[in-house]
């Protein structure tokens, strides 16, 4: 008992976002140097030879012509009005236009007909009250504070220097629930679209609002993306959102237990997170942990091989070795790691370590794990969904919470739709304007398979 807690705490004292789930943020100065999986091209970084690269050019209509005509010559000082022009260089600066309020002012005139009816001329869908912002400026706060997460007083702050435009916390605050309110639509949209989904990746995340502990769950494909807020973390508030239960696909995921509740499709783990638990397997001088952790890294290089060969699976021959050699290494670390029998009964589960804990799971769920070998559909990891749920993570760095669940839920209401106008390649600003004239944009029914 005494030798698995010191165990314990030693393990505890050696994670980072290295050989664990910790964030990166947590390394502080001891952060370790990065791994990747990409295979090295062998080229020098930078621009490549024959590459035309990127630069800024001249346009062929500007906005405004400015000659400058030389008076007298630099030399002997000879006036040169009158001397006629034999060449020019042209060179053109991009420039922001001076910012200002550009306010329209709308007159419905009244005209009252023979029959005693009076008439009035129809305002734009834009002029809602005597003096009103419009769908523009309401698009711009809206992208200033879900895109790029600036809060509410430092957007009133940048509107006021850069367009005078006084604009009160109070009005940002009712833009972004107004917003949120028309995208009720085109969340309804994406949970369908979702459902048609081959693979969907699913994960969840703490987020504090009023005060307390809320999850936010996301579920994503290459092309969709949606946030959902809940008190519960299980499956109680994936059955709220309301898509899981309809899947027919692949859901790919970081092994959390709910998850497996869902037996209308299969599973796929994120091997990066089993990279992650097999290192500090490796820490403690495990040494199945480096043959399964070498395993899985070639299996994965296979796989990349034989897609960049336009093939759709690995040869029958190949999965049988890698499933004989995923076997073998369990043996292996079964030896390692034999099962501790308690002389006496206790009550409640056994406590076992967190190495016996991943040899476990590599054994009760080997297909799952090995699902983007015989499926080249499922990727290799999670990293999609935790890409898209760490937009998240940046709101709360920020801001350290939401002060009501509405201000939560209208967040990650814009967060599902810029999220999936990104992958869709669709501009963000222009899909948030088009959300403000009562047009929100729709996401296309494209394939979510990667």
């Amino acid at each position: 008992e005494q030798k698995f807690i010191i165990d314990e705490l030693k393990s505890r004292l050696n994670m980072n976002s290295t050989n664990s789930s910790k964030p990166p943020s947590t390394d502080g100065y001891l952060k370790p140097s990065p791994k990747s999986r990409r295979i090295k091209s062998g080229k020098k970084p930078g621009k490549q030879p024959g590459n035309r690269g990127h630069y800024l050019a001249q346009v062929e209509n500007p906005d405004a012509v400015i000659e400058h005509i030389p008076d007298k010559c630099i030399g002997c000082g000879k006036d040169l009005t009158n001397v006629e022009t034999n060449g020019m260089i042209v060179r053109q600066v991009f420039e922001l236009p001076t910012l200002n309020l550009n306010v329209t002012e709308h007159i419905a005139k009244k005209k009252i007909c023979d029959c005693g009816t009076t008439n009035i001329g129809a305002f734009p869908i834009e002029a809602t009250s005597y003096a009103c912002y419009g769908p523009m400026l309401k698009a711009f706060v809206c992208y200033l504070s879900t895109r790029q997460h600036i809060p509410v007083e430092r957007i009133c702050e940048l509107l006021k220097d850069s367009y005078n435009a006084p604009v009160s916390a109070g009005s940002v605050v009712e833009m972004i629930n107004e917003g949120a309110l028309g995208l009720n639509d085109f969340l309804i949209k994406v949970k369908q679209l979702l459902k048609d989904s081959n693979v969907v990746h699913a994960d969840e995340t703490g987020l504090r609002v009023e005060s307390s502990l809320h999850w936010t769950h996301a579920l994503s494909t290459d092309n969709l993306t949606l946030y959902d807020l809940n008190k519960k973390r299980g499956k109680d508030a994936m059955d709220d959102l309301g898509v899981l239960g309809s899947l027919n696909g692949t859901l790919v995921h970081d092994c959390w237990k709910p998850y497996f509740k869902y037996d209308n499709v299969s599973h796929g783990l994120c091997n990066v997170h089993i990279a992650r638990e097999l290192t500090a397997a490796k820490e403690t001088s495990q040494k199945w942990a480096s043959k399964m952790t070498q395993l899985l890294t070639d299996t994965y290089y296979l796989v990349q091989e034989a897609k960049s060969n336009n093939k759709s699976s690995l040869e029958s021959d190949q999965l049988t070795t890698i499933n004989k050699d995923y076997k073998k290494i369990l043996k292996i670390a079964h030896k390692e790691n034999p099962e501790v029998v308690d002389s006496v009964k206790r009550r409640g589960r056994r406590k076992r370590s967190k190495t016996y804990n991943l040899l476990l799971r590599l054994e009760t769920y080997q297909q799952e794990v090995l699902r983007f070998a015989t499926d080249f559909n499922v990727p290799f990891d999670n990293n999609l969904c935790e890409r898209d749920i760490r937009m998240v993570k940046i709101a709360q760095k920020i801001s350290g919470g939401f002060r009501t669940t509405a201000g939560a839920k209208a967040f990650l209401a814009f967060r599902s739709y810029l999220s999936t106008a990104t992958k869709q390649e669709v501009n963000q600003l222009w899909a948030l304007q088009q959300l403000f004239f009562n047009k929100p944009w729709m996401p296309n029914t494209l394939p979510s398979d990667p």
